[in-house]
């Protein structure tokens, strides 16, 4: 490709410069976040402890103490590979596929691309693979491509780490046979990880059954809460077409990994906890748990929808009698109502969900004994097993662990409110370019960010 092709291609280098810490945090992120994902399955598990026995004692810690405590295989760590799972999993994602292609659904454009002209997407309600794939993909993109490929803005510093991770290009869409053409970012954004979400809060139900002979009324909550998330993301899939993830980011490890293996894995340690140690909520509980569910729900869901009402029709009677300003690009930003509140008032409501998602598990902790007798009255129902060849009981007791389970089942909290907060800063420095002068005379009028009188 010539030089002035490749102008004609690329847009200008940005000028926000990197995000994420630059090649630095992007490689940081691309090592630490899977790194993240092994030690939350390994050191909160069903074997010894959540957390396992030595975190308790880390002087006594040593290499095969701890692979006793995390279950590491006989045969080292080919020991976890598993052709069986390996089919199951693909066969997920080629039913995801399936159902994604073969059902009818809503044809919406996304939006206005930089070269001209909109993508249509259809809704209806391996990572690391895939992002080397569309990195060395992206490097096809050439000028006036009657795909409508586009680079993203952010995605072609030039520095392979970073592009990689950010993602090069735009909208990478392949076509397949049988199923056509699929855009794999916008496929990727709910289907199949935020779905496999879902279905392993529901392995989690069955294994709490099978291990303890009941459910109880803490794990049916948290998955209750979750699956109305997820499906309530489903119903308003069409809104993704706004985010920064479709509008913005390319198709990297970012979200590759975001969205099939950090978003399953790490948004459902709260069920997996619950699995192995039920925690009893008592109709008290159960009413505390369902006040930030219901407030955070609320605020999430009106103010998405008081937003999505203006902009498709401002003169909506549930919204003509709102307050905005017209900006120089003709679109209007709304300055009373919810988003007269905080300029991101939507990510208040999402975070206090977060918190419903993890109060079920209590104070956690929990300890796996093996004995013949039972160690005290905090324990489950002890299920046979076998040690050295010999039936012994499996009790699951606090003990010691008694609080620093909260470090697992309260992470969530913790990461999604500086995910929140660190996105809502790369939307200010987007509507900063997009609109300008506007943007600061917005912000004189809606001085709050997203916590109306603190931040």
């Amino acid at each position: 490709m010539s030089k002035s092709e490749r102008k004609s291609v690329l847009p200008a280098e940005p000028s926000h410069g990197y995000e994420f810490g630059g090649p630095l945090g992007a490689f940081a992120a691309s090592l630490g976040l899977p790194l993240v994902c092994y030690l939350a399955a390994f050191l909160c598990n069903d074997v010894s402890g959540c957390p396992v026995p030595s975190a308790l004692h880390p002087r006594s810690l040593t290499l095969n103490k701890l692979k006793e405590e995390v279950g590491w295989p006989a045969d080292g760590i080919l020991g976890f590979a598993s052709f069986r799972v390996v089919g199951w999993v693909l066969a997920y994602y080629l039913l995801s596929l399936v159902l994604y292609t073969v059902l009818p659904g809503q044809e919406v454009e996304g939006p206005e691309l930089r070269s001209g002209g909109k993508l249509k997407y259809k809704f209806n309600g391996i990572a690391l693979a895939l992002a080397w794939y569309f990195y060395y993909r992206s490097f096809d993109v050439t000028a006036g491509n009657t795909q409508k490929r586009e680079l993203a803005e952010g995605g072609h510093s030039g520095n392979l780490v970073y592009d990689w991770f950010i993602g090069r290009e735009l909208n990478p869409r392949v076509e397949l046979p049988i199923f056509g053409v699929i855009d794999i970012k916008a496929f990727c954004e709910l289907r199949p990880g935020m779905l496999g979400y879902i279905l392993l809060d529901l392995a989690f139900i069955a294994h709490q059954y099978k291990l303890h002979g009941y459910i109880s009324d803490s794990i049916l909550l948290i998955t209750g809460f979750q699956t109305l998330y997820v499906l309530d993301a489903v119903y308003m899939e069409p809104a993704i077409m706004t985010t920064i993830d479709i509008t913005t980011d390319g198709f990297g490890f970012m979200l590759a990994f975001g969205d099939l293996v950090w978003l399953p894995f790490i948004y459902s340690l709260q069920a997996r906890y619950l699995a192995v140690y039920p925690v009893h909520l008592g109709i008290w509980g159960i009413i505390g748990v369902l006040i930030p569910q219901a407030l955070g729900y609320y605020i999430f869901r009106s103010a998405n929808n008081e937003k999505n009402r203006f902009r498709n029709n401002p003169k909506d009677p549930k919204v003509a009698h709102l307050e905005s300003i017209k900006t120089a690009k003709g679109t209007r930003l709304l300055t009373s109502g919810w988003w007269g509140t905080a300029r991101h008032i939507n990510y208040l409501g999402d975070w206090v969900m977060a918190w419903s998602y993890c109060l079920p598990t209590g104070i956690a902790g929990y300890q796996v004994l093996h004995s013949s007798l039972a160690a005290n009255n905090d324990m489950s129902p002890a299920n046979g097993g076998f040690t050295a060849g010999a039936p012994v009981k499996t009790e699951i007791v606090q003990g010691q662990a008694k609080g620093w389970g909260m470090l697992f089942t309260y992470f969530y909290i913790l990461y999604f409110g500086v995910l929140l907060v660190h996105r809502e800063m790369r939307d200010e420095a987007k509507c900063s370019r997009k609109y300008g002068a506007d943007w600061e005379e917005y912000k004189k009028k809606v001085r709050w960010r997203i916590l109306p009188g603190v931040y």
